[in-house]
């Protein structure tokens, strides 16, 4: 099974596991928009990258968990717009490709592995941890994202794993 864990929004990331391994990580593909060259979640790229590993994986069982976001206090107005503008267009996307989606809650997956009040780099920790082989590609703070998406995607294999 192919699983597309995905940690929506800009600086967000998309992970593909298949049987449980670390097939690739990319950073949320993203393009400049409008005179102030504000970011956005660049659709094309990411319906190219899911196209590319349907073919690379064809015949597989796919699920794409999406970490379901809300609105959080003291986050702007406009920055929450931009969020929900990335959730739906990745929603989107996978209706358009018709590929089943998932949605986990961060509290779910983080009391999961234990993250529930840690810090925000406590979920790097936890994927070099889990996946040590993919541990030069965490090696920066900034990569704390790439691995919200590891385990997101972990999350929904481990234990859909334990329901078989």
């Amino acid at each position: 099974m192919l699983i597309i864990g995905i940690d929506p929004g800009i600086s967000g990331s998309i992970c593909f596991l298949k049987d449980g391994k670390i097939i690739d990580v990319i950073e949320m593909p993203t393009m400049a928009e409008g005179k102030k060259n504000k970011r956005q979640v660049n659709g094309s790229q990411i319906y190219n990258e899911f196209l590319k590993k349907l073919n690379e994986f064809k015949n597989q069982e796919i699920r794409v968990i999406i970490e379901q976001v809300s609105a959080m206090p003291g986050q702007g107005v406009t920055s929450m717009f931009n969020f929900g503008q990335s959730f739906g267009i990745l929603k989107g996307i996978c209706s358009a490709m018709r590929l089943p989606m998932y949605f986990v809650r961060p509290t779910k997956w983080k009391k999961y592995f234990n993250l529930i009040n840690s810090e925000k780099d406590a979920s790097r920790t936890k994927a070099i941890e889990i996946f040590p082989y993919f541990s030069s590609q965490l090696a920066k703070k900034k990569d704390s994202n790439k691995a919200d998406a590891i385990l997101i995607a972990s999350f929904y294999y481990e234990t859909y794993k334990n329901e078989d």
